[in-house]
């Protein structure tokens, strides 16, 4: 894995000595613009042309070095497929396919056949999202417009690949349509990668079945030995081991060390879910980690953080089927029934956001922009302060991520159910001992599973009742809106705006809501309500948390790893 960086090749003279001197410097900066700023935004051509140039550059710098290094130990490409394994990581770096076909032909000169059998034992792809926007596709005059020679490769392909369809499948139009890489005046990336690549898996049980069952149908009947399931896994040695000092000394004394070089081991943990002092220890240690991130936080806040208050955590990526507004939303219900002097039902809590949105996307901004509205109204309610508080962290990150995670009491993964892929979020603060609030969407299940009904708040809507709203009725946001006292007075609410902004792109999912907000609010809220009662018994949640935390060594990146190598990449471990 690499950052390359582009620098042009040198100055035109020519062009420079007759004077030519915005040309060359024009030229100069497009070559130095390649890899200054990644993923630029591309709702505008000239986006677009940037980031195709960027996928190119990136993936033929790295196909060209690895080349570079195999025949500098080998004397040819017979061998090629044998001693390297290219893994395309979703379909940003799918041109590094046709880009091996191209040097394999037009610089090593072997024909079309031998060079598409090496291709394909070279490659293998992980698709790691249902969403469209996620799943590329380019259009053909671009493509032909900026890498000629790669959209002949790409072209010819699409041409070999109806051959073999029309073979198979006999004159069945609609399904080559579907499955042929070239179509409508656009190259789809995925449908490329499922072609040629040897093998193509998901990363949770129920999103490999997704893209079996429905995204990639065809090519799974066609093919179906290439689909495979690798459940997404972490880096646990950073998210426990570095992150999470107190928990680790903690689980070292308990269980021993056995666990940070095999994280299986943390199962030894559930022999002490009966022993008080170890629960009261986990309690403890949780404490700890909720006064470090208040301090850190305090910092940019004029009232401070209260650490007894629940902890509940939502960082990821800002997106529509993430459903932060959702989390929102429950928000402004509960600050409206303590407005209305239910303050008894509730424990204070502690709202947490982070996330960053892509620069284009208008809905996502107008979703922080909610968020951050709510944080003010609730922090000049001194009144209520002390018991509802919403946190918009600045500059969401990683590092930052480290600090946040161990303090959660409460971890939100809250996507409609079939539409995340895995998540790897929940992981981690599972594995600090939150408690996972979620649909049945993503590794959710896997955690489900692991944990148990009793130490996961479940809520929502199933996959399959979400397909059948979805395909068998006429989803109606405004029946919710018409039908449930909850979600009309929230709704009216935040229609009347607040903090001299109004917020109409939230008010109007009672007319437009493709996730299903209002579909899942009074389950979400019921959930909400659960958390309030079970951590009112403190050594009742620290039995959950002990759970998580036991069962959470089945996401170690690992044996994620240890799978691809194995099942993928056809690779052995070497004892050093």
């Amino acid at each position: 894995l690499r950052l390359w960086k582009t620098q042009p090749v040198g100055i035109d003279m020519d062009r420079f000595n007759k004077g030519d001197y915005a040309s060359v410097t024009y030229n100069e900066g497009i070559a130095g613009l390649i890899s200054k700023v990644l993923y630029p935004n591309d709702n505008h051509l000239e986006g677009k042309m940037l980031r195709l140039r960027q996928q190119y550059f990136l993936s033929s710098a790295s196909i060209t070095n690895i080349v570079r290094k195999h025949l500098s130990n080998h004397e040819s490409m017979e061998s090629f497929a044998e001693k390297n394994a290219i893994h395309v990581n979703d379909t940003h770096p799918t041109l590094a396919i046709a880009e091996l076909m191209r040097i394999l032909m037009d610089e090593c000169g072997y024909d079309w056949d031998s060079s598409m059998s090496i291709v394909r034992q070279t490659f293998s792809y992980t698709n790691h999202t249902v969403l469209p926007e996620a799943l590329e596709q380019w259009s053909v005059d671009l493509v032909k417009t900026v890498l000629p020679r790669i959209y002949q490769i790409i072209s010819e392909i699409d041409s070999r690949l109806i051959v073999e369809l029309r073979n198979r499948f006999g004159d069945d139009r609609a399904k080559i349509e579907y499955m042929r890489i070239i179509s409508a005046g656009s190259i789809k990336m995925a449908n490329l990668c499922v072609y040629v690549c040897h093998s193509v898996n998901g990363v949770s049980e129920i999103h490999s079945r997704i893209i079996t069952e429905q995204l990639f149908s065809d090519y799974y009947y066609y093919t179906p030995s290439k689909f495979k399931n690798v459940t997404n896994g972490i880096d646990y040695r950073r998210w426990l081991l570095q992150s999470a000092p107190e928990l680790t000394d903690l689980l070292s004394l308990t269980i021993g060390d056995e666990f940070k070089h095999n994280a299986l081991a943390l199962k030894k943990l559930e022999a002490y879910v009966q022993d008080n002092t170890i629960l009261q220890a986990l309690l403890d240690v949780k404490h700890q980690s909720k006064l470090r991130l208040a301090g850190y936080l305090n910092k940019s806040l004029e009232y401070p953080l209260n650490p007894d208050s629940i902890f509940d955590l939502q960082v990821k990526r800002m997106h529509e089927y993430k459903r932060q507004h959702l989390n929102a939303l429950q928000i402004v219900y509960r600050y409206l029934r303590l407005k209305d002097g239910y303050s008894s039902d509730y424990l204070p809590h502690t709202y947490i956001f982070g996330a960053k949105a892509a620069p284009g996307y208008y809905y996502a901004k107008q979703m922080i922009r909610f968020i951050c509205g709510l944080e003010r109204l609730l922090e000049k309610d001194l009144a209520l302060r002390d018991m509802l508080r919403v946190v918009f962290v600045e500059d969401y990150r990683v590092t930052l991520s480290e600090i946040l995670i161990p303090a959660a009491d409460v971890s939100e993964q809250i996507s409609l159910a079939g539409t995340e892929a895995s998540g790897t979020g929940n992981m981690k603060l599972m594995m600090d001992g939150a408690i996972t609030l979620g649909t049945l969407d993503g590794a959710n299940v896997e955690i489900l599973r692991a944990v148990g009904e009793e130490n996961f708040l479940l809520f929502g809507m199933t996959e399959h009742e979400v397909n059948h709203i979805k395909w068998y009725e006429k989803y109606e946001p405004g029946r919710y809106y018409t039908e449930q006292p909850e979600i009309k007075a929230t709704l009216d609410f935040i229609k009347k705006g607040f903090e001299s902004e109004m917020f109409e792109d939230i008010y109007n999912l009672r007319y437009h809501d493709p996730y299903m907000v209002l579909a899942d609010f009074s389950s979400y809220i019921e959930a909400q309500n659960r958390i309030d009662s079970l951590y009112g018994n403190p050594l009742n949640w620290a039995k959950m948390s002990l759970m998580n935390t036991a069962n959470s060594g089945i996401f170690s990146a690992d044996i994620s790893i240890g799978n691809y190598a194995k099942n993928i990449w056809d690779i052995s471990p070497i004892n050093s």
